[in-house]
């Protein structure tokens, strides 16, 4: 298949060119290069790849790019949690504006065929039961509780610490950032596309990815990212809250197989999302842990800090990736984690990153 990727120079874009490429596939690759997010160069990994420097946002391009392409992977999006509100024009623009300009320039291509990055953040919270009242949605955390040390959410009904379970993709959606509720929107617009055009999306949702060419040294980096440089400058990795918060930390590689499976599948509806994860929950601090063992560094300093709007524990069922994409991640946390103590990563940019390839 002849194939667009979007954000092809980022840390999944560049791992989904290249496994396409090694399965025969013809990339046809663009990103925006944005110097708050790359740097001055193409990163030397994509430069096999004769990647069009150019926006999602630009129509004409976008319009020349599709000339007989079979399928999208869209991986271009201004990526973190919205550190700063006042940014939330630019995510609007790149995330939701990109992808509807993308959407437009599909249909008059008559390309049908999406996968679209989405991600966990869609949920918010995680999944939660209470012995009395079965699953319920938890209460909002709240500030008294966060400074006593209580970081478990509680049952509504009844007060009593809720149990964490596996977030299937019919959980109910509650973005708490900008970036999520971006996210989101990319999915009900690729809905929306598909039911007006009988094309279908497969709609992934990241979990925490990590891996080789990971961006380093910026607050809108991954957890993982955050841990290595403080061990990498001799410093103990800071752990907020209690370190035992849960998610499912998914290795790139895995990322990118799932993208190559779902361009060979067809969703049953217009759009399916599905969890990318790696089945394996661990805690933020056996993520700590273990990286600070690999890089032979101090030990991880919980600080217990925590703030209201994070979530607690998020954790996907992988069921649903199993069963309709036959996929299951081949790269376990201890091996993954060992080897990402010398990964090469994204070099540090000039300015604060704020958007992703």
């Amino acid at each position: 298949m002849r194939i667009l990727v979007t954000g092809a120079a980022g840390f999944v874009g560049s791992q989904v060119a290249d496994l396409l490429v090694a399965h025969d596939h013809e990339v046809v690759a663009v990103d925006a290069l944005l110097p708050q997010a790359h740097g001055d160069e193409l990163p030397p990994w994509s430069q096999r790849h004769d990647v069009v420097r150019g926006d999602v946002r630009d129509a004409a391009l976008l319009d020349r790019l599709l000339a007989g392409v079979d399928a999208v992977c869209h991986q271009a999006a201004m990526v973190g949690h919205g550190i700063d509100p006042s940014d939330a024009p630019d995510y609007a623009s790149h995330n939701d504006y990109g992808t509807a300009v993308l959407l437009a320039a599909m249909h008059r291509a008559g390309v049908r065929r999406l996968v679209l990055a989405s991600s966990m953040v869609v949920y918010g919270e995680g999944r939660y039961e209470c012995e009395r009242h079965g699953v319920v949605r938890p209460a909002p955390r709240a500030d008294a509780d966060l400074a006593a040390g209580r970081y478990d959410p509680a049952c509504t009904a009844c007060g009593a610490t809720l149990r964490p379970l596996l977030v299937p993709e019919d959980a109910p959606l509650e973005p708490r950032s900008t970036y999520a509720a971006t996210k989101l929107a990319q999915e009900h617009l690729a809905a929306a596309w598909a039911r007006q055009t009988d094309a279908h999306v497969w709609a992934l949702r990241y979990h925490n990815v990590y891996g080789p060419r990971m961006p380093r040294d910026t607050p809108y980096a991954g957890v993982a990212a955050l841990f290595r440089s403080a061990l990498a400058a001799g410093s103990a990795p800071r752990v907020f809250e209690d370190g035992r918060q849960r998610r499912d930390f998914v290795h790139v590689t895995d990322v990118a197989r799932a993208n190559l499976l779902a361009l060979s599948a067809r969703p049953g509806e217009p759009l399916v999302p599905v969890n990318v994860c790696s089945g394996e929950p661990h805690t933020v601090g056996e993520l700590a842990g273990a990286l600070a063992a690999a890089m032979a560094g101090p030990a991880p300093l919980v600080v217990g800090e925590a703030r209201a709007a994070d979530v607690r524990h998020v954790v996907a069922d992988p069921r649903r990736a199993r069963e309709l994409l036959g996929f299951t991640a081949r790269v376990g946390f201890a091996e993954g984690v060992a080897a990402f103590a010398t990964d090469p990563l994204r070099a540090p940019v000039r300015t604060p990153s704020r958007a992703g390839g």
